[in-house]
């Protein structure tokens, strides 16, 4: 596989960071993960637009114009193994000659690019996942998506170690998102989210999910959505560039509704499959 780093193409297990770079030191950096559908970025422009936010958000300038990203991501992914992937970009504030918490001066960022298979979570869409709820103790800027994980990768341990797929997280009993995820709610024919604000990011899918609502005519709320309400929804939704659209069938060990995939998810499913569809054929026209 072919990696980008900082100007250059190379395999994967070739690529070097120095240890003083304040990724590895301060996870000082953002990143984005894009899904890629027969060697196309899906919603390129929406994940760039998203790094740029992330990136203001932490004052690192962007080290490349939206031409320039779209180049380099191309590379990568027709140098790739599959046609469809999932791409990951990460650009930290690159690496000092000290150790030092405040930002260095004429630092070059450090810009790395790779890309692995799309995993394919035919049997999750289908048959739905279980998922476990705990407290969000994550810190406040949330809608920024940097690579300081550590919570989120120990929320998301919790999950895995007890046979689920995802934890949702509730913060002062309120829902924020999943570890790795946005949570969606069904009631009564009514698709609720949480708004955006700092507790939450907001993730491309969920854009996607609500303007193609929207435009269906899916009935929607964004607002605070209590504990209880997680606990008599009729149902449940994780949604992620990655894994698109997952019902969720269980939480805390119980069951979610029926405790099978229901017919909002079934239709949300419909309408993004054939979005996606629908961006791949522009996409083909444009080449």
């Amino acid at each position: 596989m072919t990696a980008y780093l900082n100007g250059q193409y190379m395999p994967l297990d070739e690529a070097r960071v120095s240890p003083l770079d304040r990724g590895f030191l301060f996870g000082d950096g953002a990143y984005e993960v894009i899904p890629v559908y027969a060697r196309r970025p899906f919603l390129l422009e929406q994940h760039l637009a998203r790094l740029q936010r992330t990136l203001d958000g932490i004052a690192l300038a962007n080290p490349h114009s939206v031409a320039e990203w779209s180049e380099r991501v191309q590379r990568v992914i027709v140098d790739g193994e599959f046609d469809d992937q999932s791409l990951y970009l990460q650009v930290t504030r690159g690496a000092d000659s000290k150790r030092d918490q405040s930002f260095p001066k004429g630092v070059p960022p450090t810009v790395f690019i790779f890309s692995t298979a799309l995993p394919l979570m035919t049997q999750q869409r289908e048959q739905g996942i279980a998922v476990l709820s705990a407290v969000d103790n994550r810190w406040l800027r949330c809608n920024l998506k940097t690579v300081s994980l550590l919570a989120n990768v120990l929320l998301r341990q919790q999950a895995i170690d007890a046979g689920c797929a995802e934890t949702i997280l509730l913060r002062d009993g309120l829902l924020s998102e999943g570890a790795t995820s946005n949570i969606f709610v069904v009631k009564d024919g009514v698709l609720r989210a949480p708004s955006r604000d700092h507790r939450m990011l907001a993730g491309i899918t969920y854009d996607l999910v609500l303007e193609l609502a929207a435009r269906h005519g899916m009935p929607c709320e964004l607002r605070d959505i209590a504990d209880a309400e997680l606990r008599v929804a009729d149902e449940l939704w994780l949604t992620s560039s990655t894994r698109e659209v997952l019902p969720i069938v269980s939480l805390d060990g119980q069951a979610v509704g029926t405790g099978k995939p229901g017919p909002a998810v079934r239709q949300m499913q419909a309408w993004y499959g054939a979005y996606r569809s629908q961006v791949a054929r522009a996409s083909a026209c444009d080449v």
